[in-house]
């Protein structure tokens, strides 16, 4: 795997070397000797699927506030999506800043996400679907929320969303 990092601080762009012949292609997306040299957490705790029948379906932008904190490994498995992480910690030089990347089937990048960072995304593709994998269980009072369009980040989209959660569109406009 080819580790890259990205302007979020602790977040990674990992690129799976894939082995090709007739047969399609190998490639390994998880190894905890690679994932602790970069420093990445390896516990896995939890393993989640989001499919998604419309392109313009928005999903975000959701992390778990401490000490519930949770990293995540994210890809997508079929279609495209457009994916922005957003550094919502307050004590990180990164801080508000946020970073977008496309992931596909066909390019088969992955990105971890550290915790305490937002993760939403945009497909671009029908019956797109994004696999995660968790370091810590989902806790609903932990659960939290940036709009997707707030302001006050300027998080720029490659298209318009079509379809909204009603929880997603609720969230406020951080103040800082």
């Amino acid at each position: 795997m080819i580790f890259e990092g990205t302007p979020i601080a602790g977040a990674f762009r990992i690129q799976p070397q894939r082995l090709a012949d007739d047969r399609g292609f190998f490639a390994r997306v998880f190894c905890i000797e690679e994932f602790r040299q970069h420093g990445l957490r390896t516990e896995v705790c939890q393993s989640s699927v989001s499919y998604n029948v419309a392109a313009g379906t928005v999903r975000g932008m959701h992390w778990q506030a401490a000490p519930h904190g949770e990293c995540k490994l994210v890809r997508c498995i079929r279609g495209i999506v457009w994916d922005v992480i957003l550094d919502v910690r307050p004590a990180s030089v990164s801080y508000r800043r946020w970073w977008s990347i496309e992931l596909s089937e066909d390019n088969g990048t992955m990105l971890y996400v550290p915790e305490g960072v937002a993760h939403g995304f945009l497909t671009l593709a029908p019956f797109s679907e994004v696999e995660y994998v968790m370091s810590d269980p989902y806790i609903a009072d932990a659960a939290r929320g940036i709009r997707w369009d707030d302001p006050g980040f300027g998080i720029e989209w490659p298209e318009a969303p079509v379809v909204i959660s009603e929880r997603d569109r609720s969230y406020p406009n951080h103040r800082p």
